[in-house]
């Protein structure tokens, strides 16, 4: 259950969620606190001022008298929880309750740090039940007083209280809320996961051609069912490529081996001749020939495909190789009554796989030559450019199609099944060529016009 993605995501959003719940109740707190302090220093600061206005109105009606011009002044505030008091000094003249002399001493202290006149200033007092004070100073009879409006913080702190309480009291239920809420959502987002993994799991090798659907999901989970789709299309392709090449490689290998067998079954049916049986003998050896030279082709190649096929390299002149391989192909080219020409050019310096680059201009040269007709020519020429060299086999023959083209590089591939296998051909030269030019980081194109003759071009890097 905890290795769940849907488990994990749910426990990240509560996580995450339980925080910023908690930030938010601080938040607030603070916000709070600081508000209701603030409304309670206004109207303190208001009470002060009022009070400050109405001992001097009733300074100057009665005449002087102080004392009971502080008295008429405080009782005539009304206030609920507040205390009023008219201070000279440190010395009390009137209050609406009874003030302790170390809070007066405390508040006269604190007034003759602040000389306005015209505004009350809060003054937060350290008591025992946590008040606060607005203290205003006036001058009335050429005499400067204070003017205290003073209450405790009681109301607040139980205020805050109750917040904090209902904030901790509602936290469980939130958090439950949040938890049930986040699965849901979570399993909601990732139930197009569960019918991909449906889809997934009816797809086989015999139905790689299927495709997952999963209608209107969203841009991230569509991304990767087009991903995974796109990985099912190679895979169906590379199936097709392996059935294929399956199919051909056991057609190709079907053919001698049914040569071979059809041969020593009549060369065993009934007594013969030693030249009947010389004969005999020499088919089934020219069939196994070409029966170990397909396996070669198909176990170089395999090997190539799963990258165990190392490539022994070292220094040698291209123009050498162009040269030799000319000569080789020379008895050939005669014996079909094709003239082959060779330009091998100046000396063309080069370090790769001597003997697959040879086996790549033999191919050449060989498909050249089984396709010119007698009385056509082959030409082998090497051509330097500034970081590349350019190896062209053209020849006169027969040319191939703008259909096959594309397709001459496939394995076990025949624009012409019936002349290739009457000239001992599996499909596989090409595509060795394709290979050994790509493992040397260089490339082979194909230039053809049926009727007038192909011309291939391998080019490999300096």
């Amino acid at each position: 259950m905890t290795n769940s993605f849907r488990f994990r995501l749910t426990l990240w959003y509560l996580l995450f969620f339980s925080l910023l719940f908690v930030l938010f109740g601080l938040f607030l707190h603070g916000v709070l606190s600081h508000a209701l302090e603030r409304r309670l220093d206004e109207g303190l600061a208001v009470e002060a001022n009022t009070t400050a206005a109405m001992f001097q109105d009733e300074f100057e009606e009665m005449k002087g008298n102080v004392s009971a011009a502080s008295s008429e002044a405080v009782s005539g505030m009304r206030l609920h929880g507040s205390l009023v008091a008219v201070l000279s000094g440190n010395r009390l003249l009137a209050a609406s309750t009874p003030l302790p002399q170390p809070q007066i001493d405390f508040i006269a202290a604190r007034a003759a740090l602040h000389p306005t006149t015209d505004l009350a200033v809060a003054v937060p007092l350290v008591t025992p039940n946590g008040a606060r004070a607005a203290v205003h100073r006036v001058t009335v009879g050429g005499r400067d007083y204070q003017v205290v409006a003073l209450q405790s913080r009681d109301e607040l702190v139980e205020d805050l209280a109750v917040l904090r309480r209902v904030t901790l009291l509602a936290l469980p239920l939130v958090i439950a809320l949040a938890g049930f809420g986040g699965y849901w959502l979570a399993s909601r987002s990732l139930a197009p996961l569960g019918w991909m993994a449906q889809q997934a799991h009816r797809i086989t090798g015999s139905n790689l051609n299927t495709r997952l659907d999963i209608g209107n999901a969203a841009d991230e989970l569509a991304t990767l069912a087009a991903s995974f789709n796109a990985l099912l299309s190679r895979l169906d392709l590379s199936f097709e490529s392996m059935r294929r090449f399956v199919a051909d490689a056991s057609h190709e290998l079907r053919t001698p081996l049914s040569i071979i067998r059809g041969e020593a079954d009549v060369a065993l049916s009934h007594d013969r001749t030693a030249a009947e049986y010389r004969e005999s003998l020499a088919i089934i050896l020219d069939e196994s020939r070409r029966l170990s030279r397909l396996v070669d082709d198909l176990l170089n190649l395999a090997r190539a495909d799963a990258g165990r096929l190392k490539l022994q390299f070292k220094e040698f002149y291209l123009n050498d190789l162009l040269a030799e391989c000319c000569r080789s192909a020379q008895s050939l080219a005669t014996a079909r009554g094709i003239a082959l020409e060779c330009r091998p050019a100046e000396d063309a310096p080069f370090r790769g796989d001597e003997e697959l680059l040879r086996r790549l201009v033999m191919n050449l040269l060989d498909n050249a030559i089984r396709y010119t007709p007698p009385g056509g020519q082959v030409s082998a020429a090497l051509e330097t450019e500034n970081a590349r060299f350019r190896i062209r086999i053209a020849d006169s023959g027969v040319g191939i199609s703008p259909d096959a083209a594309p397709h001459v590089f496939e394995r076990f591939y025949r624009a012409d099944t019936a002349r290739s296998r009457q000239d001992g051909g599996f499909g596989l030269g090409l595509a060795i060529v394709k290979w050994i030019a790509e493992s040397h980081r260089g490339e082979v194109d194909l230039a053809s016009t049926p009727g007038a003759g192909s011309t291939f071009t391998v080019t490999l890097p300096r």
